[in-house]
């Protein structure tokens, strides 16, 4: 199994910007797509962002379409979410997770995740 762990959330006012990481390790991380999914309090967890193996093709949820950007470095077995103009409702937990089928199905197999919170 791949071990990832998110890295990146805080506090941050409304319009504000945050960068998200995410390292994986103990398999060949390029094989694989990626991808960023949330949980905020109360809810179930959700898509967000997808990258394709070799980085060349993404995919986003409506909600944070032209604000989040995903990107990789396979030489460093990393993924990053860079959100900008962030919203009250974009508060939850992030997780990044392997993508078994493209573009939004993840493994169950879920780092502890990094907080995001998001304030008036």
């Amino acid at each position: 199994q791949v071990q990832l762990v998110e890295s990146g959330g805080g506090l941050v006012q409304a319009g504000g910007s945050l960068r998200l990481s995410c390292s994986a390790s103990g398999r060949t991380f390029s094989n694989y797509h990626m991808g960023w999914f949330r949980q905020a309090p109360g809810k179930e967890r959700e898509f967000v962002a997808a990258i394709t193996w070799s980085g060349g093709s993404t995919y986003y949820a409506d909600s944070v379409k032209g604000r989040f950007t995903i990107s990789r470095d396979n030489a460093k077995n990393m993924v990053y979410l860079q959100m900008n103009s962030l919203k009250l409702e974009d508060t939850a937990v992030y997780y990044c997770a392997v993508v078994w089928r493209w573009p939004d199905r993840s493994e169950n197999n879920w780092g502890q995740g990094t907080q995001v919170t998001v304030s008036s």
